[in-house]
This record gives structure tokens, sequence and C-alpha cells, in this order.
């Protein structure tokens, strides 16, 4: 039997192969590169590269490629191969420094948001020695960052690795205050949870919501949904395990820590969650992750469904990402330890995260927007989007303990006695969790949940790094200059805490009373939409701070908001052009044919016994003529609404038309038809059901 130890990271150009394969003099080099950003020279990279290239073609590969993430959301690749020509006319296997360092592919097909001019085509992948190349099939693929001609990014990893020494540059500063003189740097970690469905894959070719969409644009939900709770953490079905395994294995030889998967609450939905890493791995590995979902899915039959809301009624998907910072010398910075109240550098950068939250809830809550998640925030296995910070009953009377002034007593360890004497004895957390919080602290780190399940990663953790790291650099700017350290300390915690308490909420997200709460007396935010949110990443604070922490550029940032825009648009463009094909096309045909099946009926009947009236099926020929009209009125009317929506130029305004025009006409005819279908016999319906996706297996 193959051990997981045998062939786990089998596919990484990984530490343990870099020993084995460079020299002593590269190596330390290569990490010093690595672990403290010392340049890299072209002898040592033209080493690296043929040390990759042996082991890539030991392992089977035949190409190289620059695997990067441009603003499209999934991840690119151009395989090159290794061959070189050589004189005699055979070929040479070859791999250059040059060729690792950076690759030079067609920039003019990816999204710029006017960055530069379409037929301005070049642009650069430039090698990210920080996370590992890996070989996918028979290509070694190497992590890069993307940028145009003229160095502005077009890709998620250049500002997340900016973001990254953003925030390890001001923790510095705060740590040396602590006299914390034996720390080189401060890493961020990051393990997301991914949440997913799976659904056969015959009856998904039968439906061209899925398949343009990826999510039903019609339907009505079968006898029995979610309601019983009997899916979540249910025993799982004999062929979802098997993809599972498999999905294991593959994830593994990738040096992929997949560590939990579980029945999620939605029938034929489930999750995986990865062991912690390093944020800038994490991001790449979740990319990859969700990749592997897709085609191993494919090869059981399977397709894995990554939209946030694909089926109306039962529970859509998101990422929760569980985000901490370490130092170098493994102290996590948000472990309270015994004595959370006397731990100042703890509750400093608590405090920290709190101002960051309150100060940008815009930010975070636009590195999440997306015309998928705008679906799911807000329904009842989502958090709102209101943000709130969730600290826990012990956390926050220590803060209103500090705000006030007044001793801390401290919170009593509960033994949990559950009444059966072969159960073992525990003690309590005094944290609970709220999975209603789109932002709780969770022991030694934060849980955001507003993520959607198709998102990357990197776009919320920019946001959460950079306005942690502005929180810190004011902190800093104060502590460096104070005549007594301890005092200005206490003092600015204790400010922040009064600052800043209206975030903190340890209640029910889901509670409109919170809602209410939130926004008319705390004066919280609620962007229910991307179009609503979005254009206020160009904000003059949100500018200021980015462009102070040299996160982005304002072109980079107009750029984005351009782009995401632009992509919201199309999205809702693509749903409704397919609502009118499935219309048109499926729909009112099939009601048409039954209609036609139901008149048949009721000559038949009348032949037979003049006598019958044929009640039922004067009825529903009735009802189903009625909806026929109001189906085919109201497919023009949605197309009327998209043409007008399309014919604005500016994208704000095209995406204000198509959420506010554009989806309402959705809206109404989906009601229209999925009235029809709960009436139509099923063998008529021109699409498998709700009944059939969800419970396939």
């Amino acid at each position: 039997m193959v051990k997981i130890s045998d062939y786990f990271g089998s596919l990484v150009f990984d530490d343990r192969v870099m020993k084995a394969k460079l020299s002593e003099e590269i190596y330390m080099k290569l990490k010093k590169t690595i672990d403290e950003g010392v340049r890299l020279d072209l002898s040592v990279a033209n080493a690296v590269a043929s040390a990759m290239k042996d082991w890539a073609i030991e392992n089977g590969a035949t190409h190289f490629s620059h695997w990067f993430q441009p603003l499209t959301g999934i991840t690119a690749e151009k395989h090159d191969s290794f061959i070189s020509a050589a004189p005699d006319g055979r070929v040479i296997m070859d791999f250059s420094g040059k060729e690792l360092i950076m690759g030079e592919p067609d920039a003019s097909s990816f999204p710029s948001g006017g960055l530069r001019a379409t037929f301005e085509a070049r642009g650069y992948t430039a090698w990210d020695p920080t996370s590992y190349a890996f070989i996918k099939g028979d290509t070694l693929c190497i992590p890069t960052a993307f940028c145009s001609f003229g160095g502005e990014a077009l890709d998620k990893k250049t500002p997340l690795l900016r973001s990254m020494e953003a925030l390890n540059r001001q923790a510095m500063r705060i740590l040396k205050l602590f006299g914390n003189e034996k720390v080189k740097c401060v890493k961020i970690f990051v393990g997301p949870e991914q949440e997913y469905f799976l659904v056969d894959r015959e009856l998904y070719n039968k439906r061209k919501d899925l398949i343009f969409t990826g999510r039903t644009l019609f339907g009505t939900m079968p006898p029995k949904g979610q309601e019983m709770d009997d899916h979540y953490f249910g025993a799982i079905k004999p062929r979802v395990a098997a993809f599972m395994k498999e999905l294991d294995a593959e994830l593994w030889k990738l040096g992929i820590l997949a560590k939990t998967e579980h029945n999620e609450v939605a029938p034929a939905q489930h999750e995986l969650a990865p062991i912690y890493t390093g944020l800038n791995i994490a991001t790449d590995h979740n990319q990859l992750t969700m990749e592997i979902m897709q085609k191993v899915a494919y090869k059981h039959g399977l397709v894995c469904l990554l939209h946030e809301k694909p089926f109306d009624g039962v529970n859509g998907s998101g990422k929760h990402n569980n985000w901490s910072i370490a130092t170098d010398t493994g102290v996590n910075l948000f472990s309270p330890g015994d004595t959370p109240y006397e731990n100042a550098q703890f509750l400093l950068f608590l405090c920290a995260v709190i101002k960051a939250v309150d100060d940008y809830q815009d930010l975070l809550r636009i590195s999440v927007a997306t015309a998928g998640n705008d679906h799911r925030l807000g329904a009842n296995e989502a958090p709102p989007a209101v943000l709130s910070i969730f600290l826990g009953d012990e956390l926050t009377e220590i803060l209103d303990a500090i705000e006030n002034d007044r001793p801390y007593t401290g919170a009593e360890k509960t033994k949990m006695r559950l009444g059966v004497h072969v159960l073992p004895k525990f003690t309590r957390d005094t944290t609970d969790r709220n999975r209603t919080s789109p932002f709780a602290f969770t022991g030694n780190k934060f849980e955001f949940r507003m993520l959607g399940s198709s998102d990357s990663i990197a776009c919320t953790n920019i946001m959460l790094n950079s306005a942690v790291a502005e929180s810190l650099r004011i902190y800093a700017d104060r502590l460096e200059n104070a005549e007594d350290f301890e005092t200005a300390l206490h003092n600015m915690i204790q400010k922040t805490i009064k600052d800043h308490k209206r975030i903190l909420f340890n209640g029910n997200g889901y509670d409109d009373a919170w809602i209410k709460e939130a926004t008319e007396v705390r004066g919280l935010l609620n962007y229910r939409t991307t179009p609503e949110c979005l254009p206020h990443i160009l904000d003059k604070k949100n500018v200021d701070m980015l462009m102070a922490h040299r996160v982005y550029s304002e072109v980079e940032l107009r750029s984005r908001c351009e782009i995401i825009l632009g992509n919201y648009c199309k999205t809702i463009a693509i749903e409704a052009r397919t609502m009118l094909e499935m219309s048109r096309k499926e729909i009112l045909p099939a009601i048409e044919e039954y209609l036609l099946k139901l008149a048949r009926t009721a000559n038949e009947k009348k032949s037979l016994i003049p006598d019958v009236p044929c009640e039922y099926e004067t009825k529903l020929i009735k009802k189903l003529s009625e909806l026929t009209d109001k189906i085919e009125e109201e497919t023009g009317e949605l197309e009327a609404e998209m043409k007008k929506a399309l014919a604005i130029n500016g994208v704000k305004e095209q995406a204000d038309a198509m959420q506010q025009k554009v989806l309402a006409e959705m809206q109404k005819l989906r009601g229209f038809c999925d009235e029809a279908e709960t009436m139509v016999a099923e063998k008529y319906w021109p699409f498998p059901n709700y009944g059939d996706l969800l419970f396939y297996n």
C-alpha cells in the first residue's frame, strides 16, 4: 500500500527537491531570495532553471509554463516545450535562467480596465520564487506575477505580495517597540474553506443555464430540500466519496494540505478545508484546488459547481477566509494567551484589526463583490452585507473594562458536564462560534465569511492586509514618538475601543433588527449589490491609503473598478440571453406540447363520454394558456430592457441598469416559468428539475 507521505508533494519543486538538486551555495542564495527578498543573480537563476528542468523531465514533463492569475478570475498559462534545435538536426532539452525569470505573453486579450490600448499587446510574467513550481499534466508550471509593458499590475498576485510587504513593514515597527529584537519578519497565514456543489454530468449537460452561467436560472424546489438538516455532516455517498478520495490524492501530489471534507447543509453540497499555510502559497493552492475539483469531478461523471448560488431556495456556497499573522519565530500575534487582559501586544494587534474593519468596511465589502455573491450575501446561509466583528463574551468584556478604566475580574473556565460518566469532561471555550458574523474572532485567528465560493482569496486578503497595515502605521507613528510608552499604549487601545466599538456585535447577524440598528443607529455601511459598493474603491480615503502602502497605484485602482463593473454587466447579460433562449426555444415549446396533449385528451374523453365536462383539462389548459402569454410578454420585456442597458456607454450606469432593470425582469420571467413547471407533466418539461439535480444518487 502506497503511503501518503511517499507521494505528498511529489509534483512540487519544493525545499526538499531544491536541497537535493542544487549545490549548497546555490541553494543558500536562493533561500536568501525567498526568505529575505535578496535580488536573484542570473547565475543562480541559470542553476535553478537547469535543476528544475531536469527534475521536471524526470517526472514526465515536456513543457514549461509561466502560471499566472490575471484579472479574469481564473488562472492562465502558455505552454512552451523544453526542446531546442541542435546543429545536427536533432533537439536538446533546454531551459535557461532567463526563461525562468521572465516571459513575454500577449497581454492584449486580458482585462486591463483601460491601462493600455488593445493594440499594445506586450506584457511580462515574472517568476515568484516564494511559491514553489509544480507539475500539472506534462507541464512544469512556474508561479509568476503578470504586469503590463509600463509596469502596472495586470494580475492578483502582484498587489497581494505588495500588501504582504506593507503589513510586514508596519507590524515590524510595532514589534520592535515591544522589544522583539529577534523577529525578522511577520508572515500571514490563511486557510480557505471551500464550498461547492456536485451534480450529475448528464443532467448538467441538459441545462443551458448551468452550462453558460454556472447557476440555474429556472427551477422550483422539490418536495424535500434541506429542511431536515440531514445532509450536513451526513454519511458521504459512495460516488462522492470516490470523488473526494481521488481529489485528495491529486491535491496531495501538488503539496496542497487538503485536510477536512464533509457534506454541507444543502443536498449535493460539500466542503473541503486545508491546513493553514502562508498566504501567497495558500492563494495559489486555492486556485489549483478549484481547477482540480472540476477535473476530478468530470472523471467521475460529475460536474463541480463553484457558483455562489447555483440553486434558489437552498444554501449557496462561500469560502471562509481564516486569517492570522505570526512572527518568523513562531509567535501567533492573535493568540491571547492565558491572560489576554495583560497581553498588551495581543490587545494592540486586536485593536488594529477592529479599527481596520471599521475604517475600511467598504473595501472589505468591495473585495467580495461579484454578480454571483450578490445573490448569496444576506441570505440565511451567508452573512449580511453589513460588516461587523464577533469577539465573543470574554474579549468583549475585556475591551469594555479597558474602555471604562475598571478592573477585569476574568471569566471562569466552565467545565462541560455532558451527563454521561464514560464521556470525558473538558473545558468550554470562552469564545463560541458565530456563523452569522461576517468577521469572527475564533481563538487565534479571524474568519472572514463573506467571500464567494468562486472568488480568488487574493482580493480579500489584499484589502485586509492593507487596512490592518494602515492601523499599525498610525499606532507606530504615535508610539515611536511617545514620551511614556505604556501610558500612550493604554490610551491608544482605549481610544480605539471607544472610537470603533460600533463594529463589534456578538448577536444574530441574520436578524432584521440588527440590520436596522447597524445602519440607522451605528451608522455602518450596507452595500447590498456590486454596482452600489464598487465605485467606492475610488473614494479618496481608500485611494490614499492603498497608494501610501504602495499596494495599488491610482490607475491600477481605476482599472480594477472598470474591469469588475464590466464583468458584472457581462455576467448579467449572459444570464439574460440564456433565459431568453431557454424560454423561447425550450420552455414555451414544452408548454405548448403539453397543452396539445391536454386538448387531445379532453377531446377523446368527450368523444367517449359526451356528457363529461373535462373540468380538469379545461382549467389547466386555461391556466397554462394564460401563462404562455405572460411568459412570451415578459420575454419581450426582458429583451427590451437588456438592449437598453447594453446601449448605455458608462460602465457604472450600465451596471446600475443591469441590476435595477434587467435582473428585475429576469426575476419576473423566472416566476412565470417556475409556475408553469409546477403544472406541466414532468416528462414534458425540457430539462432536469431541482429534484433530479440535488438528489442525483
